[in-house]
């Protein structure tokens, strides 16, 4: 007989965003929390695509809501027809991506760490060039000179990093200057405000959600307003999110200059005017 599932507490409204549910099916982990005709355990994939969008729904007419790159899990919960609906492995966000873009790849060892990099043909940099790997994307590689040997080609290793390297948030930040402003991007061809400080957060080792109000409610901890900022302090506006560069300067990806630029605080706050409370909040990681 089947397992019975019985819920063990209050059901309870969840974030749809973070919570793989839908009217007909549910992720499994949900059972006991929430009523569903049908539970699901998740197949563990991989982008095996560049990039691809993560839509709301199973059309690329749909908003985009988030980005996976090459190598980053998925974790499946269905498949019909040419979409899958899942949720991301680094964040659970929960969406639709291609089914095609899907697949298994060799365990990954390093991840992209400059915008754009190169993958050459053979191991030298006046080969042809056969792909442009967004940052983030991740590869399983070994050394082969002044590159990393991967099934698609030759990465510099100058444009990677061990997965288990860390990298200073700022750093890769401002490694992201002049990016184009992506709405719901993380990288690939563009990134938004959530996305850069999510990319930040990951090369230096902190867990980090999308979106900027579940980063507002979990990241680091909260600072007083009279508390003098500081390099690496994130600010929140309302549906915008920035880190400060020094005790002036916000770095943010912003859809008024529609890039990743520099500009100092005040001026983002003067922009903000009309609203009640410019900043909402303000982090800071240890």
């Amino acid at each position: 007989m089947p397992a019975r599932i019985r819920l063990t507490a209050r059901s309870r409204l969840l974030d749809p965003r973070t919570h793989a549910y839908r009217k007909d099916i549910a992720d499994i982990a949900l059972a006991g929390v929430l009523l569903a005709p049908h539970y699901v355990a998740p197949t563990h994939c991989h982008l095996i695509a560049v990039s691809s969008p993560v839509y709301a729904r199973p059309s690329i007419e749909s908003r985009a809501v988030s980005q996976l790159v090459m190598g980053e899990e998925f974790d499946l919960l269905e498949i019909v027809s040419d979409w899958a609906w899942g949720r991301c492995g680094h964040d659970g966000y929960v969406g639709y991506v291609p089914a095609a873009s899907l697949g298994r790849v060799p365990a990954p060892s390093h991840r992209i760490a400059v915008p754009t990099a190169l993958v050459f043909a053979d191991a030298d940099i006046k080969a042809p060039v056969v792909a442009h790997w967004p940052i983030g994307a991740r590869f399983a590689g070994t050394q082969s000179g002044a590159f990393w040997e991967t099934p698609a080609g030759f990465v510099h290793m100058r444009h990677a990093l061990p997965l288990d390297a860390s990298r200073d948030m700022l750093a890769t930040a401002t490694s992201l200057l002049g990016q184009p402003y992506l709405w719901g991007g993380r990288g690939a061809g563009g990134i938004d405000c959530s996305g850069l400080v999510q990319i930040a957060c990951a090369f230096a080792g902190h867990d980090c959600p999308r979106d900027s109000d579940m980063q507002r409610e979990t990241l680091g901890v909260a600072l007083a307003n009279d508390s003098p900022a500081q390099a690496g302090d994130i600010i929140f506006f309302p549906g915008h999110v920035g880190l400060m560069l020094d005790a002036q300067r916000l770095i943010h990806a912003n859809a008024f200059a529609m890039a990743v630029t520099i500009e100092p605080l005040v001026d983002v706050v003067a922009r903000l005017e009309q609203e009640p409370a410019p900043i909402l909040a303000r982090r800071r990681i240890a």
